[in-house]
Order: structure tokens, then C-alpha cells, then sequence
């Protein structure tokens, strides 16, 4: 068997030209991360490329379809790239079984050579086609491997492997195989990461810009707000940066992205295969028409149009905004430090080196000076840090109790991404709050402690329904009303100081307000302002009138409620008058309708009656001397016939009678209208 040491001569070759080819291999550092709130990042890699060589990016293996997606190459010297190759996501044995041979785990170097018959190998013993390769067994259980070789001038001799330093095949497509084999063996054990190469021409050095997306941690912010006892607000703004990417950013520019843009996943990395079946040529097969589709939307003239470059930073307003290096940072900070005021409770000694603006729909805070974040770790940022308007006051919205809080407007000139607030209320930590994203000039309340000397109370009144407009089209009545309804909230104020308290009163759909108006309303509430006194009870009285609209058929109003639209003093007096004619014509037909009810009632109670006395006459038949019960008995059915005929009689009347009226009603619905 060959020991450890001659395989590794016998592969020096393939490791040597595989170290070359690493070599040619630049790695383009990062030099700008652009982090958003979708979970992507957007990464920009620069960097020389000498005659022929190739850029390598690594990305981990659920990356690749992100970077697929959205990579973008930029030849920054004015030259083109000649091609981009990524390691496939092909399982390894798929990989291996696309060579011509296979090296299993622990197999001798004979068994290797015994799979390539036929190739031709040069070694420092000689030069030949191999035969064929095998173990040969020795003297007390020695074993040795040998290859067969056949030369040029066609003698076969068997060559001792132990005697070979130096092995390689002469065919450079067969040689390549096998280093490209051993690099897949490599690449395999590192499963979770995957290359991507950039090549380019040999004609000369470039310089290589390098962007793509990538799945990221979104940024994350919060904020502390400030309310000094005198003097303005001041709201200080601090970045999260999470760096998971497995590589140190040193030095680079970063820039923070408020806003939510559509991002998605696509599986572009996986390779797709499509079972397809066998297909035969006929020989008289006729030829059928191909149909194509059209376009919707025309493509743009020669290629693809041109990448949008960055627009360069802003300049953002308010404290520490501006273009300054670092020396000016560390320049100024000196300089003030000996005559500048201790900073106020909860505020900062930071430097914000963050500039603001306005990027298509989004809002981009971009920091001047380069940052380093190492791998693995996080950073806080500071991006915001200037005075702004707002206002305390309480909000209540259910409870007890409101809640301490603050109107923000901003008028930062920047958009304010969502996150917590901590405020420090009088110099001290008065309590925390979330905010979402306000953009300039919007503005927003939030809450963040609960106020003890402040109680509410709600009472609900309904009030009546008031008819405010009936209109007539051919039979179909459209009634519109009001429902006046009165909500009266009672405030008491324990504390020796005025307050203003913001009521949130939930919003009834289609209804108005009556009185005092609300100062502002959101999808769900009307907020009204109540300026309290010190040490005061007071009520607050909000009244709503909802608009109802009903459409009914006239035929299906009863007279009452016909009669109740008669009152109504938005109708016409040419309506008011049909209506009345309809409604006397329904109540006519009601007592019909109610005369042929009771007439049905009275000949089922004389059915009834005479059953029961036909009973009595088949009883008393068989019984002897009861002749004068039975005539009475006899003279009573006959009296019922009598008024069972009279009422069937008047059964039909009113039958006529309903009917007539009905028709009637139906003529006078349908030319109902007003």
C-alpha cells in the first residue's frame, strides 16, 4: 500500500494548480450598506482587479436567491466583465457522478488508476496508457501496488508505485477533471457557504463595483423625548444595527431607510427539472400553425435601461446636521467642551453625523463618516438629535384613568421612523411609549405613564328617531331619519393645576356631530379637547345625530306605520295626501281582511257546535221518551245551517270585496310618487 507521503507527491501538481487558481480569486471588500425595514440589506462591493482575475463574493446558501435576484456588476474603469458563476446547490453526489471516475473514502491510489484504462499518464518512472492498476500480494502478507502500463513503442511493463514521486495525466482535459473534482470535495464541506465569481478579459486591470441584496436583521429605532420643565422639547433619535453578515464592516458608509418597500423570495438557486417525454418524428406528420403571444407593455429601446445612481447625501437641518469629517468632529468637541453646558437629564452627549432626505418614496438617513461594525456585534447609532414641537396633555380613550401624554408634530424636516420613546418629564424618567412612522409635518400623540389625579366617566343617552325626508317611486317608499344619541362624560380633576385632556370618542359610521366639534378624527375616534380647571368636576356632553336611509314597498307597510310617515312634516302636502289615500285604502283592506277572519271564526265554532250535537241525537235515538230533546236538538242544527249559509255568504263578500281594494291599492302604489 503507498503511504500518506507519496500521495501527497503524487497530487502535488493538482494542489499547486489549485492554490494558482485560488490565488486569482480577488475578494472585494464592503464599502456601503443600505439597511431597510423589509428584511433586506443593500450591499455595495468595490474593488482592483488585476489582468484575468476573477472576483469571489461568499454568501451563505439562503442568501443565493436574493443575491441572484438583484446583483449588479459595474466595470468602474470602463471595461466589460466576461461572465458571473456560482457554485450550483446540486446535492454532492449529483456533482461527483457527472466525472468519469470516483474516489471513494480510503481507496488506494491502484484502484483509482484502475478506473482511467486506456488514459494516458506521465511519471518519473516512464510513460504510458494504463492497462490496468492492482494490488499485489507479497511474502509474509505484504502487499504492493502496481500499474500496467503500455509505452509508445508497445511494450507492456508493470511499474512499482512505490517507486513513483511524480504522476499526472497527459491529457489537460482529464487532468482538469480531477482538480475540478477535488474542489467540489472541498466546496462540499463547507455546506453553507456558496462562491460567486465575477471573471474578466485579460486585456488589462479593472477596477470592480460589485451591489446586490441580501437577507438582513431590519434596523431598529428608538427615541428619547425630552420635556424640560422651560424651554423646548428636544427629541434625540438612535439607530439599532444588527452586522450578521459573518464579515467585519470596516469603514463603511451606511445609510438607514424608513419606509417598507415590496420585497419577496423567489427560489432562482435551486436548479428545476422538468420530466419530458419521448418524442418521435412522423414521417407524413402535417405541420400546425405556432400561435405566439403579444406583448402588453412595449420593452425599452436597446437593452436594459441604465442602473439609477445614488443621489448624493442632503444636507439635513437642525443639531448636527451638515457635511464635517471626523477631525472637525474631534476639533469642535474639544473646543466646546471646556464651555459647554453639562447636557439635561436623559439627553446624550452624542455627535449625530446623520444627514436626511427624501429618496423616491422612502426617506434615507445616511451617515457622513465611515463606520465599523465587526462581525456578530451591533451598533447604536445616533441619527436624530434637535428641538421639536410638542405638548403635554392627557388622553383617555377607556377606563378610569387617563393617560399622561405628549402631541408630537414634526417638524423635523425628516421622516421620524416607528419605535419606542423614553421620556424624561422634568428632568426625570416619566415613563415610555411607541410611536409609529410620522413624515414630516404629521403629527402624533402618545402616551406614556398613567395619571392618577384625573377621573372619567361616560353615560349614554339614546334619543328618539326623527323622520327627516320620504320620497315615493311606484310602490318603493325611501324613508330617511335621524337617531340623536348623547354621550356625557363627567371629569374630575383632584390636582391643583389646569390640565388639557383629549377624549377619544369612538366613531359611529354616517353620523355627525351636534355641538362642540371634535379637533381631530382618526379611523376609529373623534378626539375632542377639554381644557380641565384645578380642582374641578365638569361634564362633557357629546352629542351624535346618525343618519338612517330604509327603502320599504309600500304594500308592505301596515296603516300604522303608514300613517306615522303621514305626520311627518318633511313630506309634500301633495304626498301627504296619497299616502293618506293609500294608508285609509290598507287600513280598509286590514278590516276586511279582519271581517273575513271573524266570520271564519264564527262558522268553525258552529261546525263544532253542530258536531256536538249530532253526537247527542245518535245517543238519545235508542233511548225511549226523550222526543222532545231530540226535536229541540234538531231545531237548533237547523238554525245553524241558517247562519253558516248567511256566513258563507258574506265569506264571499268579503272575499269580492278584499279583492276589489287590492286591485284598487295596486293602482294607487304604482302611481305613487313624490
Amino acid at each position: 500500500m503507498m503511504d500518506l507521503g507519496w500521495i501527497m507527491n503524487c497530487f502535488r501538481v493538482f494542489l499547486i494548480g489549485g492554490l494558482a487558481v485560488l490565488s486569482t480569486a480577488a475578494e472585494l471588500p464592503v464599502k456601503e450598506v443600505v439597511l431597510y425595514k423589509n428584511g433586506v440589506g443593500y450591499f455595495e462591493r468595490s474593488g482592483p482587479l488585476r489582468p484575468g482575475e476573477s472576483a469571489r463574493l461568499d454568501f451563505k446558501a439562503e442568501e443565493m436567491n436574493d443575491v441572484l435576484k438583484s446583483l449588479t456588476v459595474r466595470d468602474l474603469s470602463g471595461g466589460n466583465v466576461s461572465g458571473v458563476r456560482y457554485d450550483s446547490a446540486d446535492p454532492l453526489e449529483k456533482k461527483l457522478s457527472e466525472f468519469p471516475f470516483r474516489l471513494g473514502t480510503a481507496i488506494p491510489v491502484s484502484a483509482f488508476l484502475d478506473q482511467m484504462k486506456g488514459a494516458r499518464i506521465e511519471t518519473n518512472a516512464g510513460s504510458g496508457a494504463i492497462v490496468g492498476a492492482r494490488i499485489v500480494k507479497g511474502p509474509e502478507g505484504s502487499e504492493k501496488e502496481q500499474v500496467s502500463l503500455l509505452a509508445d513503442d508497445g511494450t507492456l511493463r508493470s511499474v512499482d508505485l512505490s517507486g513513483i514521486t511524480s504522476l499526472k495525466f497527459s491529457d489537460p482535459l482529464l487532468q482538469q477533471q480531477l482538480k475540478d473534482y477535488l474542489a467540489t470535495l472541498t466546496a462540499s464541506r463547507s455546506k453553507d457557504k456558496k462562491s460567486v465569481y465575477i471573471d474578466s478579459p485579460n486585456d488589462k486591470a479593472r477596477n470592480l463595483a460589485v451591489s446586490y441584496l441580501a437577507p438582513t436583521p431590519i434596523w431598529k429605532s428608538s427615541y428619547r423625548l425630552i420635556l424640560p420643565a422651560t424651554g423646548d422639547p428636544t427629541l434625540e433619535g438612535w439607530a439599532i444595527v444588527d452586522n450578521t453578515s459573518g464579515e467585519d464592516w470596516n469603514g463603511v458608509k451606511i445609510a438607514l431607510i424608513s419606509g417598507r418597500p415590496v420585497s419577496f423570495l423567489s427560489r432562482l438557486y435551486e436548479p428545476r427539472y422538468v420530466a419530458r417525454q419521448f418524442a418521435e418524428l412522423p414521417e407524413d406528420a402535417i405541420a400546425r400553425p405556432q400561435v405566439y403571444q403579444g406583448g402588453v407593455i412595449g420593452g425599452v429601446p436597446g437593452g436594459f435601461p441604465a442602473a439609477r445612481q445614488a443621489p448624493a447625501p442632503g444636507m439635513g437641518g437642525g443639531v448636527g446636521s451638515g457635511r464635517f469629517s471626523k477631525d472637525m468632529v474631534m476639533e469642535n468637541s474639544v473646543a466646546a467642551m471646556a464651555a459647554a453646558p453639562p447636557p439635561p437629564p436623559g439627553f446624550s452627549s452624542a455627535t449625530v453625523d446623520a444627514q436626511g432626505q427624501q429618496v423616491g418614496e422612502l426617506f434615507e438617513y445616511r451617515f457622513s463618516s465611515p463606520i465599523t461594525v465587526k462581525r456578530n456585534e451591533s451598533a447604536m447609532l445616533p441619527f436624530l438629535q434637535q428641538k421639536m414641537a410638542a405638548r403635554k396633555l392627557l388622553i383617555w380613550t377607556e377606563g378610569l384613568n387617563p393617560r399622561n401624554a405628549a402631541e408630537i408634530t414634526n417638524n423635523t424636516g425628516k421622516t421620524l421612523d416607528g419605535g419606542p420613546i423614553t421620556v424624561f418629564d422634568g428632568g426625570a424618567y416619566g415613563g415610555e411609549a411607541l410611536v409609529e412612522t410620522v413624515k414630516q409635518g404629521d403629527k402624533r400623540l402618545i402616551s406614556y405613564a398613567v395619571d392618577l389625579g384625573t377621573r372619567v366617566a361616560n353615560e349614554e343617552e339614546t334619543g328618539d328617531e326623527t323622520i327627516q325626508e320620504v320620497r315615493a317611486n311606484r310602490g318603493t317608499l325611501t324613508v330617511k331619519s335621524t337617531h340623536r344619541s348623547t354621550t356625557t362624560y363627567s371629569i374630575k380633576n383632584v390636582d391643583a393645576k389646569a390640565k388639557t385632556l383629549v377624549i377619544e370618542h369612538p366613531l359611529q359610521p354616517d353620523s355627525k356631530v351636534i355641538g362642540a366639534q371634535p379637533t381631530e378624527t382618526t379611523a376609529k375616534h373623534r378626539r375632542f379637547e377639554v381644557a380641565l380647571k384645578p380642582n374641578s368636576d365638569q361634564k362633557f356632553p357629546v352629542v351624535e345625530e346618525q343618519i338612517l336611509s330604509e327603502t320599504v314597498l309600500v304594500t308592505n307597510l301596515t296603516p300604522d306605520v303608514i300613517a306615522a310617515y303621514v305626520r311627518a312634516k318633511s313630506i309634500s302636502d301633495a304626498g301627504r295626501r296619497a299616502l293618506q289615500q293609500v294608508g285609509e285604502k290598507k287600513a280598509a283592506i286590514f278590516q276586511a281582511n279582519a271581517d273575513l277572519a271573524a266570520a271564519e271564526r264564527q262558522i268553525a265554532d258552529l261546525e263544532k257546535d253542530q258536531d256536538r250535537l249530532r253526537k247527542n241525537l245518535q245517543s238519545l235515538g235508542s233511548i225511549a221518551g226523550q222526543q222532545d230533546v231530540v226535536q229541540r236538538y234538531a231545531r237548533q242544527l237547523s238554525d245553524q245551517e241558517t247562519q253558516i249559509a248567511s256566513l258563507r255568504d258574506t265569506q264571499g263578500k268579503l272575499r269580492t270585496t278584499i279583492a276589489q281594494r287590492e286591485a284598487e291599492l295596486n293602482q294607487m302604489v304604482e302611481k305613487l310618487t313624490f
